[in-house]
């Protein structure tokens, strides 16, 4: 018998804030965390703008001796996820470790470090890179540093999808859980990809925004201006947990997650398939998963990157699922304020459709001043809307034509 997965705790680090609380009212009230680049000098590059993490003081959650140890993208990890151990109130000494494990993913990985310790190769000699370059560099020691830090012994994975990474390891998770094997599960997603070989490479793609003279309105999903996505960074984590073993503790309970799915595209290195069809798979098959009808469904936080492939594919895709439903679902691009977290976006979203559904409150997309005619869907322009959110759905889309969905439900 499958068991029930709920989640318990919510941590977060993000371009518009760090903590679950901070992030959700600066979401709720439309509050834009995209701003010149402040990492390195962009002067040069066709975009100069992106929405960094601000104020993140990483000695309130590691040691100054283990922070040198890290790349940034650990470091988020790590601090999100002793926020999520904290607001759900676990106390990891009566916590059976053997039965607590984590699945944290990323895209890119320790590519800030990658490109130090290449500077310094190329500088000063291979005899002065560092020797923890390999472990700060690469794409699984998210999940492995959480594991040492927090002492969770069970299943421990990383997830490389692109930008559907942090939804398949909440995915992934939630059936680890479902099957009986673990209790708990630490899960979600990590990137710091804002330095200058990333950007050379979006830059040179033609996939990110232009509108340098004016950041807070580049990010704009759905819209008949859009002219590429925004790059962002940070992390979020959820902490997922057997439903009895929540109540024997007398846990707090955001919501139920009910279902999971995860197809291909099989169709090209980074434009999604034609008509949305691999989307549409997604959806379906985590509609299938939770036992969930289209009419149950009333929100879904898009993909929406603010490219005109994804914007007007995923929209498509919607309608094949939804039919003449879609018309009545509200849906919403939170990526208008947090930019593109990359392989930390589905977990990031994962947090939103939470809080949403637990406060009844569908956050907004903004920065909306010419809606694309081909787009009809209602995006919830400018200010969010109180409703009662039966189920909520997340949608992650990757290069690669790797496409997640998972769908919450409010506890009751």
């Amino acid at each position: 018998m499958k068991k029930r997965v709920v989640i318990t705790g919510l941590g977060c680090v993000t371009p518009v804030g760090i903590g679950k609380q901070e992030f959700w009212n600066n979401i709720k009230s439309g509050v834009c965390g995209i701003e010149k680049i402040t990492r390195f000098d962009a002067s040069t590059f066709q975009t100069q703008i992106a929405a960094e993490v601000k104020d993140f003081n990483g000695e309130e959650y590691i040691s100054k001796k283990e922070l040198k140890r890290l790349d940034r993208f650990a470091q988020y990890a790590i601090a999100a996820s002793k926020m999520a151990v904290e607001d759900a109130d676990l106390d990891l000494d009566k916590v059976d470790k053997n039965n607590m494990g984590v699945i944290v993913g990323s895209g890119i990985g320790g590519v800030g470090t990658m490109e130090e310790q290449h500077e310094v190769l190329m500088k000063k000699g291979n005899k002065r890179v560092t020797p923890f370059l390999v472990p700060m560099m690469i794409g699984n020691m998210a999940a492995g540093q959480v594991s040492i830090f927090l002492g969770a012994k069970g299943p421990n994975t990383n997830v490389c999808t692109a930008c559907a990474s942090g939804t398949h390891s909440i995915g992934d998770a939630f059936k680890i859980v479902q099957r009986g094997d673990a209790t708990i599960m630490v899960a979600g997603g990590s990137e710091a990809g804002i330095t200058p070989l990333s950007f050379a490479g979006f830059c040179n793609m033609k996939a990110m925004s232009v509108r340098n003279d004016d950041p807070k309105t580049a990010s704009r999903p759905f819209d008949k201006d859009r002219d590429g996505f925004v790059m962002g960074e940070g992390a979020g984590i959820v902490i997922l947990e057997e439903l009895e073993h929540a109540l024997k503790r007398g846990a707090k309970i955001y919501a139920e997650v009910v279902g999971y799915g995860l197809t291909a595209d099989a169709y090209h290195m980074t434009t999604p398939a034609e008509d949305g069809e691999g989307a549409t798979r997604a959806m379906e098959m985590a509609l299938r998963d939770g036992d969930v009808s289209i009419d149950e469904v009333d929100y879904i936080n898009a993909h929406g990157t603010s490219t005109p492939y994804n914007d007007r594919l995923e929209t498509l895709a919607i309608k094949n699922v939804f039919k003449e439903k879609a018309y009545d679902l509200c849906v919403s691009s939170t990526k208008s304020m947090t930019g593109h977290l990359l392989g930390a976006s589905g977990a990031v979203e994962a947090i939103i459709c939470a809080m949403s559904v637990k406060d009844g409150f569908v956050p907004p997309t903004i920065n909306v001043q010419n809606l694309d005619e081909e787009l009809d869907l209602d995006y919830v322009l400018d200010n969010g809307r109180d409703r009662e959110i039966r189920y909520a759905m997340s949608n992650s889309l990757g290069f690669g034509g790797h496409n997640a969905t998972i769908i919450l439900k409010k506890y009751v």
